[in-house]
C-alpha cells in the first residue's frame, strides 16, 4: 500500500454530530491499515488542552471577539507546528475536529469580527495550511442546540439562538464560495448514512492520489 497525506477538517455548529463522524471515519482507516492521525480544536497539545478548558469552560469571564480569536490561534499555531504538519510530513491522514473555518464562522459571522483580520490571523496561525477536504455537518441551530440538553452546556452553547444562526449562515457561505474543497451534509440524517457520505468522498481522494490496493467501494 503506498501513503500519502490528506488533511480533513469536520466543521458544524454545536450538536452536529462532526467529532462521532471523526471517529467513524478514524476507525474506518485503522481498519484498512491506512496510517492517521485524530486531532481536535482548540486541544491536540498541553497548551491546547488548557486553552481549551479555558475557552469552553470559563463561565464567569468574558473574552472580547478579539481575545478569543487570539487564543484559538494560539493554540491553533501549536497543533500545527506540534501534531498537523509532522503529520502530514509523515504520510498520514490528518482528521482534525474543526479548524480555521470554525473561527471565520463563530469570531467572524458570529462575533461580527472582520473578516480579512480572522483571515490574517489565521493564516498567521497555519502557516497558509489548508485543508484538502472539509466536512460541514449541517444543521439548524435549534435542533443542534436541543441535541445538548441532557449535559451541562459550554460558553459557546450558551450563546443566544441569533448567534448560533449567524454561525450557520456563516458555514454556509464558506461552503458555496470553495465548493471543491467543502462537502456540506444535511446532519439531520442519521449517523450510519452521513458516515456512508463522508466515506465515499474520502475513498475518492484516497484512490485518486494513487493508493493503488484501495478500493474505493471498501467499507
Amino acid at each position: 500500500m503506498t501513503t500519502m497525506s490528506l488533511f480533513i477538517t469536520l466543521e458544524g455548529g454545536e450538536g452536529c454530530g462532526k467529532s462521532a463522524q471523526a471517529r467513524i471515519l478514524s476507525k474506518r482507516l485503522a481498519q484498512l491499515a491506512i496510517p492517521f492521525l485524530l486531532t481536535q480544536e482548540p486541544g491536540g497539545t498541553a497548551l491546547g488542552a488548557r486553552l481549551r478548558r479555558w475557552l469552553k469552560w470559563t463561565q464567569n469571564e468574558t473574552f472580547s471577539p478579539l481575545s478569543e480569536l487570539l487564543l484559538f490561534n494560539a493554540a491553533r499555531a501549536q497543533l500545527v507546528t506540534e501534531v498537523i504538519q509532522p503529520g502530514l510530513d509523515s504520510g498520514n491522514i490528518v482528521i482534525c475536529d474543526r479548524y480555521t473555518d470554525s473561527t471565520i464562522a463563530y469570531q467572524g459571522y458570529g462575533r461580527g469580527l472582520e473578516s480579512a483580520l480572522v483571515k490574517t490571523i489565521n493564516d498567521a496561525a497555519t502557516g497558509g495550511l489548508k485543508p484538502d477536504l472539509t466536512v460541514l455537518l449541517d444543521l439548524p441551530a435549534e435542533e443542534g442546540l436541543a441535541r445538548k440538553k441532557a449535559r451541562r452546556r459550554d460558553r459557546f452553547e450558551h450563546e443566544s439562538i441569533a448567534f448560533h444562526r449567524r454561525v450557520r449562515q456563516g458555514y454556509l457561505k464558506l461552503a458555496s464560495a470553495e465548493p471543491e474543497r467543502w462537502l456540506v451534509i444535511d446532519a439531520t440524517q442519521s449517523k450510519d448514512k452521513i458516515a456512508q457520505i463522508i466515506w465515499h468522498k474520502v475513498s475518492q481522494l484516497l484512490a485518486s492520489r494513487g493508493k493503488t490496493e484501495f478500493k474505493a467501494a471498501e467499507a
